[in-house]
This record gives C-alpha cells, sequence and structure tokens, in this order.
C-alpha cells in the first residue's frame, strides 16, 4: 500500500512532503476522504501514515463523518510504531488518538508568522539543526492539550503547542511546513471568508526570520528516509500488533512440540540462548531449563506488542525480553551458546545478512535450530499454494546459505507435524564471518 495519505480538502494537499516521499522511492496512496474515498479498514502493507489539514474540529464529528475512522488508524499506528506525521488537524487528532485532547481556541491564527524550537528539537530525529526561530505559515484556531510523554518541539505564544513528537516515531506540526508562498496563498483564497483574517499573507514584518526554505526539505527528507528505512519492520508490526493478544492462544497446542524442538540443541547448564523472533515466548521456558538457573535467555521480537504479550503470559521471569532488529543484535560477538528461531528466517528481508549476524554472536560450535510446528508441504497447502523451488527453507537453499554464512548444517527434517533444521557455528567461518562484521 506505500504511504497512505488522509487528504480531507481539494487544497490542502501533501506538496513538499509528497515530494520528498516519492523522491525516496515510496509509493503515496492519497485518500481523499473530502471526494469520498474510503479509509482503509487496517494499515497492514501500510508503510507509514500522513494526516493532513483541514477546517475540521478534531473534537466534534460534526461535518467530520471520518473522525472515528481516523483517530483508530491513528492508534493503530501508534501501537505498532508506524511512522506517523500529521499536518494542521492531522496534528490534533494525533494528539486526541494518543491520548491529550484538542478544544477550540482563542480564535483563528492565519498567516506567516513565527514559531520557535525548544531545546528537545535538538535531539529530535527530524528537527535537529533547526534554527530557533522559523516563519511558517498557520491556519488554525483550535488549542492542543499534548499527551503524557509526548515532546515538545517547537511552539508560539498564541498557540504554544506548534510541533510534537509522541514516542519515537509520530510528530505532529501545527503550522504548514508543506507549503511554499504560493500553497499557502492558494489554500487561503480558497476559502474567501478567510481572506481578511490574513492580510499580507506573504508579507515579513521587520525582524521576522526568513522562511523554512531548505529546511523544509531537511525535515521532510529525514521523514522520507526514516519510513524507507523501517518500512520492513513497519510491515512486520502492522501485521503482528492486532493479533498479538490473541496469538498464544490461537497456538497454545503448540506448546509440548517447541518443548520438544528446544530439547534438540543441546544446551548446558549456564550457557547463553536466544529466541529470535520470540513472539509470545513459546519455547522461552525450555530454552531456561536448558540453561539452568545460572544461564542467560533472551527473547528477541521487533513488535513491542508481542513482548507485551509474553510477559502477560508470565515469561519475563525466564527470560530478558528485547526488541530489537534481528539483522543486528545488541550483543558482542560469540555471546550467545545456542539460538532457536521458529518461523522467522524465511519472513526476513535479507536471511543471508541474517544468518551472519547470528553466526557473530554465536560461540564456535554454538547450535542454530529453525523450527516450525507444521512441516513446509503442510503450510503451504494450509495458504492454498504450492511449495515454491525458490523457499529459502528447502534443502537446495537452505543448505549453501547456511554455509556461506558461518554454518554447518547438520540435520534436516521437514515433516507434515514439523519442520527442524539444525546448525552449528562453523569453527572455519568464525574468522570470515566476522570479518564481513567489521
Amino acid at each position: 500500500m506505500g504511504v497512505l495519505v488522509v487528504q480531507h480538502v481539494r487544497a490542502e494537499g501533501p506538496y513538499a512532503l509528497g515530494e520528498a516521499l516519492v523522491a525516496a522511492g515510496l509509493r503515496l496512496r492519497v485518500c481523499r476522504v473530502w471526494a469520498g474515498d474510503p479509509l482503509p479498514e487496517s494499515l497492514d502493507g501500510v508503510e507509514a501514515l500522513v494526516v493532513l489539514g483541514g477546517p475540521m474540529a478534531a473534537h466534534s464529528d460534526d461535518g467530520f463523518p471520518t473522525l472515528g475512522a481516523e483517530l483508530a488508524l491513528l492508534r493503530e499506528a501508534l501501537a505498532a510504531e508506524v511512522p506517523v506525521l500529521g499536518v494542521g488537524l492531522g496534528a490534533r487528532l494525533l494528539a486526541v488518538a494518543a491520548g491529550g485532547a484538542a478544544r477550540t481556541g482563542s480564535g483563528s491564527q492565519m498567516g506567516w508568522a513565527e514559531v520557535r524550537t525548544g531545546p528537545a528539537a535538538d535531539r529530535d530525529p527530524l528537527f535537529a539543526g533547526a534554527p530557533a526561530r522559523l516563519r511558517v505559515p498557520h491556519r488554525h484556531g483550535d488549542t492542543i492539550e499534548l499527551p503524557d510523554g509526548a515532546v515538545l518541539l517547537a511552539s508560539c505564544e498564541r498557540y504554544p503547542v506548534q510541533a510534537f513528537r509522541v514516542g519515537g516515531s509520530a510528530w505532529g506540526l501545527r503550522f504548514h511546513l508543506e507549503m511554499d508562498e504560493a500553497a499557502a496563498d492558494t489554500v487561503v483564497t480558497a476559502r474567501p471568508e478567510e481572506i481578511a483574517a490574513a492580510p499580507g499573507i506573504h508579507d515579513a514584518t521587520p525582524g521576522e526570520p526568513a522562511g523554512p526554505g531548505p529546511y523544509r526539505d531537511l525535515v521532510f527528507g529525514r521523514f522520507a528516509a526514516l519510513v524507507a528505512a523501517r518500512a520492513a519492520h513497519t510491515a512486520t508490526r502492522t501485521f503482528f500488533t492486532p493479533r498479538a493478544d490473541a496469538w498464544e492462544a490461537r497456538f497454545a497446542a503448540d506448546g509440548p512440540r517447541y518443548v520438544a524442538a528446544v530439547a534438540r540443541m543441546g544446551l548446558l547448564p549456564g550457557q547463553t540462548a536466544l529466541d529470535l523472533g520470540c513472539g509470545s515466548g513459546r519455547a522461552l521456558p525450555a530454552l531456561r531449563a536448558g540453561v539452568g538457573g545460572k544461564g542467560k535467555v533472551f527473547g528477541v521480537d521487533v513488535t513491542s506488542a508481542m513482548l507485551t504479550a509474553a510477559a502477560r503470559e508470565g515469561r519475563a521471569g525466564p527470560a530478558c525480553l528485547l526488541v530489537a532488529d534481528c539483522h543486528r543484535l545488541p550483543l558482542p560477538p560469540g555471546a550467545t551458546h545456542g539460538i532457536f528461531s521458529a518461523g522467522l528466517l524465511d519472513h526476513l528481508p535479507a536471511p543471508p545478512v541474517a544468518l551472519r549476524e547470528w553466526a557473530r554472536v554465536t560461540a564456535p560450535g554454538g547450535t542454530l535450530l529453525l523450527f516450525h510446528p507444521s512441516g513446509r508441504a503442510e503450510r503451504a497447502a494450509r495458504h492454498g499454494r504450492p511449495l515454491s523451488p525458490d523457499d529459502p527453507l528447502g534443502e537446495p537453499n537452505l543448505r549453501p546459505m547456511l554455509d556461506g554464512n558461518g554454518w554447518q548444517l547438520v540435520c534436516y527434517e521437514d515433516k507434515s507435524e514439523y519442520f527442524l533444521a539444525r546448525a552449528v557455528r562453523a569453527v572455519r567461518a568464525v574468522r570470515v564471518a566476522d570479518e564481513a562484521h567489521d
């Protein structure tokens, strides 16, 4: 689906923001709610969510029939850590979705006026290096109360909340950084009743800072780069986040198969074990039993909601739970003696890169166990498709991929009731793998 852009009125398009996203190789899906385009029911396949401006109130559905659906999408995006940029009305909606509030303010603020960046802007992924004063176009009349934990990035005297961040990947901009003078003029003249409130829209008063100019491209370029860099993880999170609460109950019957698979790893007391893509953590108690009380167990997943589910099931006791990218683990070389991974490798964007990274963090002679509680043919039939000759878990593909990235395949079993491949960290490949990482 690419980047979902919600456009509320004809004149308020993505402008420079859309150009930056396209320049980064991202595809835009513009949902023109003003023309009756339906909003998607979920964010499956969405790499980022952009919500643009409009004259509606974020605190009332009067004349705003898509209010509830947009707030639901924003809440889903926040839960799944989908990158979000809300502009104007979109910023107010983001604040409300995150637990803040938007209310009628003290009057309309129209035209070009100054905002000042705060101390937190210097450490922000988008605003770092911004000038202390920016002259930007405004068109708003509501006030925002930020939710707990939100970071204020820019403000002005009349409406103090002008730019903010929620979490690590959602930003709200009250002002219209995406518009140059011509675009801002188009928006105002499209509403004749508002022109009187914005005389001299192009005129700066003495002492005012220059317009955003080059900084506009820097902010949007950074946002586009963040979206592109996180696209694969975003897809994973949008799929698993809404399913996390029911994941354990859905696959509860698979527990004994996980225990039997972990037993095949040959872990010893005092060793360190990882479960990569641990989900709700079904393998973690068995891994803890294998390494004993003095060993270490880490459950790693890129989806925070799945780790929350694991903690809810009591699995934060047997293991330390980490949100991390399985292509780049926060561990030193040789830190683990065994890696368990169920149903992950063939869903990663770069399996060879992942295997090389897993070899880096594994001590010579350590074990990698790839597992799934059903065989490849059974899974393909369940999804109504034939087995693909390009399947990375097929032995003709898996063996050379392991051999080329620091592992030696010693056991391969693809049965109807389970899939299991056991590999050993190849001593002869230690130097090659470590040098490749350096």
